[in-house]
């Protein structure tokens, strides 16, 4: 009786996913930080935090480069294109989870379908850009936002940015040690109820500045000449595309509990119905509004060049205060990459979670993190101006371009599998027939 060997390509897929599951066996970070025991909503509720941030108040701005028509086409584009690419990746790590290969990081999944050569050296750190960026910016906006509120309650006030960027951090510093990603639940849901709050400020304050009479004139021209206008277009749409990035869908896979299969799209739809509510609201009444003189921070288009308020100042406070607390919360959630990270080098799988052993490096390594991007935001206060730029350069391939190419790969192995068992079928049916034909003639030759 033969027995059917397995291929060199069978053997290096099993071994490959038998290291796979070793590694993040004994992977501190993955047992600690990303820890697998979420619900569809919750990730609904950290899908909310990642994309649905306050640089969503940068969208009147963009309007000015682009117009209404073009404007508002770029916005609807930008939400299509970007739920379908957060859809593949869902649906590439379901279909590996199902395969018993469950990726939990995204360079997991790069190493797994693309090679770990690109995990090392291309999504790791673009990833880990993308995330420390978004801390340094977190840092900045919040010392801004406390800044405009100070400025409210004392005109003459003397504190300068770079403290209130401080203060910011010691409040991120306390959020940080949180122990991991399924513990910022409840946080993020608060996070949700803020995100909801400022962008209904911000909607009800653009109407009552553009209805009254101190508000400035509308012009929707575009500004300059068609050079700065094909500038101004380049410059809008990196923009609205950071604007719905998000470069941690896998990581936030990876807090829901098995079975994963279709909880992921439930998160996702109604991560986007937030997204309609807010982004469309926000950037069409603040266009509306000021026109080409939005600004960067449509917040900043609520006080006159003399700092007088012009709107009622509790719809300027209460903003300004939901946002500080949204920016908390999504400091803290796109600090979990890193704190994977950390956890991987500082950490001990074999010690318990809470023991002196893995409290002490993850305290000192996550303070210093923190306190070193609150630094960087405080001596660099123009940092923003290049965050189009920056995130241009990671949103970009983590969650536009890698997604199609994931998806691709995958599902291309599965269907060379299929096909390489439809041929295995097909030469079992012609032996068989064979046999059967073998049989037929030794039958006739005795008799």
């Amino acid at each position: 009786m033969s027995t059917l060997l397995p291929t060199s390509t069978t053997v290096r897929e099993a071994e490959n996913r038998i290291a796979s599951q070793q590694h993040h066996r004994r992977d501190a970070g993955t047992l600690f930080v990303l820890k697998s025991k979420g619900s569809w909503i919750h990730c609904g509720y950290h899908l909310i935090t990642s994309i649905v941030s306050p640089s969503l108040l940068s969208l009147p701005y963009a309007l000015t480069f682009l117009g209404w028509k073009a404007g508002i086409l770029c916005l609807v584009i930008g939400a299509l294109v970007s739920f379908y690419s957060f859809s593949l990746i869902c649906l590439v790590l379901e279909q590996h989870a199902q395969l018993g290969n469950r990726q939990l990081l995204y360079r997991d999944m790069a190493r797994d379908i693309l090679g770990p050569r690109w995990a090392r050296f291309l999504v790791g750190p673009i990833q880990f850009a993308l995330c420390y960026n978004n801390q340094v910016l977190c840092a900045l906006l919040g010392g801004q936002c406390m800044k405009a509120i100070y400025l409210l309650l004392n005109p003459n006030g003397t504190m300068k940015l770079y403290e209130f960027v401080v203060i910011f951090g010691c409040f991120m510093l306390i959020l940080a040690q949180m122990p991991s990603f399924h513990s910022l639940r409840h946080i993020n849901l608060v996070s949700l109820v803020m995100c909801l709050s400022y962008s209904a400020c911000a909607t009800a304050a653009s109407i009552y500045i553009g209805k009254s009479s101190n508000g400035p004139e509308k012009d929707y021209s575009l500004i300059g000449d068609t050079t700065n206008r094909l500038f101004g277009i380049f410059n809008a749409i990196p923009i609205i595309a950071n604007t719905y990035g998000s470069g941690i869908v896998p990581e936030i896979q990876a807090t829901l509990a098995p079975p994963v299969k279709g909880k992921m799209l439930k998160g996702l739809c109604v991560c986007y119905v937030i997204v309609a509510l807010s982004f469309f609201s926000v950037a069409i009444s603040g266009y509306w509004a000021f026109g080409n003189q939005a600004s960067g921070l449509i917040f900043s288009n609520f006080i006159d060049t003399n700092n007088k308020p012009l709107a009622p100042k509790w719809l300027i406070y209460l903003p300004n205060i939901c946002t500080i607390a949204q920016l908390l919360a999504n400091g803290v959630e796109y600090l979990q990459p890193t704190n994977v990270i950390l956890e991987q080098i500082f950490g001990d799988p074999e010690s318990p979670e809470f023991s002196p052993r893995n409290v002490i490096p993850r305290l000192i390594s996550r303070s210093f993190a923190v306190i070193t991007a609150t630094t960087i935001a405080a001596m660099l206060p123009f940092f923003g101006d290049m965050n189009s730029l920056i995130g241009a350069f990671c949103y970009m391939p983590l969650d536009f371009i890698l997604p199609v190419i994931s998806l691709n790969l995958t599902f291309k192995a599965i269907q060379e599998k299929l096909h390489l068992l439809v041929d295995c079928n097909h030469c079992c049916r012609i032996l068989n027939i064979g046999s059967y034909g073998s049989d037929f003639d030794s039958e006739a030759d005795c008799s």
